[in-house]
């Protein structure tokens, strides 16, 4: 390769920064120094026909000598250069969870008709890989499994002292598969401050005033303002019923702090044994789950070890190795396409 190599990564455009947004973020911090990293985020927000159709015709202006879609708004895709396009997958839920002309909907521009304007695929887990699939006719051979890593902005922050009393409770998401409502039928009668963190829905409400649950809730956090949840966290809770990754997962066990998650993939094999792994549709389990961390000391202390542990697994610079070996595959296979 006689130059650098411009690489321009396609964001959604959000209010505030998500996870994809955070992991890019951190995975362009260690890109190798021969990749030239623009980042394009669109004008409009992916909503409505016609804000769609926008970022389709702003994304054919913006390319790169590779052009990586990172997420979320894979119809950008439509008008870019197959031959130097990868798009990332992070999950399939929007279609798994829909039914009739919506799952047909999503199913057509969210995967069927962009996958056929890209050259590779990366998704961040097996599980993700096999839904996509099902869903898609897609080369085999040309999907790359990629995991997402932890940003740089979490360290391990040791905690001062484990409230056993009344510990704090971090719940990340409130999307249906967050399983929100069951944890809160799980922590009746456990003493706690249940620190969630996005929109609650009217059910979602109800449940929390039913089950006498004493909460808090933020929206539109930045990074800084979540890192500073979890170590002001006692325990981690991400018993979903779905997920792509679950990055809440590393996070949890980067920062230190004790997790309760699902006995389902990704989260088994993400987590490691650095976890509580609870049946995410038993009530009692979760609650039994929620208080072996509180009143076992041993198996807090461990978890919390293997934790931290797991997370080095997860390394930035690894991930973006992989990244870096993708870019100049396509680049090297496109050069050789033209000749």
């Amino acid at each position: 390769m006689d130059k650098n190599l411009k690489v321009v990564q396609f964001n959604r455009k959000r209010n505030s920064p998500g996870s994809i947004e955070i992991l890019f973020a951190t995975i362009r911090k260690f890109m190798s120094k021969t990749i030239e990293v623009e980042l394009f985020v669109p004008k409009y927000e992916s909503q409505g026909l016609f804000k769609r159709l926008a970022i389709v015709v702003e994304s054919y202006f913006n390319q790169g000598d590779i052009n990586h879609i990172t997420g979320d708004i894979h119809f950008a895709s439509f008008l870019l250069q197959k031959k130097k396009t990868i798009l990332t997958v992070h999950d399939c839920v929007s279609v798994i969870h829909s039914k009739g002309l919506k799952k047909a909907i999503l199913k057509l521009f969210w995967f069927t008709l962009p996958l056929k304007r890209v050259q590779y695929v990366t998704v961040i887990s097996q599980k993700t890989k096999e839904e996509l699939l099902t869903l898609v006719d897609f080369p085999e051979e040309r999907i790359f499994i990629i995991p997402d890593c932890i940003s740089d902005q979490f360290t391990y922050v040791e905690q001062k002292k484990f409230n056993k009393e009344k510990p704090r409770i971090l719940q990340i998401g409130t999307k249906t598969n967050k399983n929100l409502i069951r944890i809160c039928e799980a922590l009746k009668d456990i003493p706690c401050i249940l620190d969630i963190v996005g929109k609650l829905s009217g059910e979602q409400l109800t449940a929390l005033q039913k089950n006498n649950i004493d909460y808090e809730t933020s929206v539109h956090i930045s990074e800084e303002e979540l890192i500073q949840k979890y170590i002001d966290a006692d325990i981690v809770a991400f018993v979903s019923t779905y997920e792509g990754f679950g990055m809440p997962v590393l996070e949890a066990q980067t920062v230190g702090r004790a997790l309760i998650t699902s006995n389902i993939s990704p989260m088994l094999e993400v987590a490691g044994g650095g976890a509580c792994f609870v049946d995410p549709l038993n009530v009692n389990d979760i609650k039994l789950g929620f208080l072996k961390i509180i009143e076992n000391i041993d198996f807090r202390k461990r978890i919390v070890q293997e934790g931290l542990k797991n997370s080095k697994s997860y390394n930035p610079q690894l991930i973006a190795n992989m990244y870096t070996d993708l870019y100049k595959k396509v680049y090297n296979e496109s050069r050789d396409v033209i000749k």
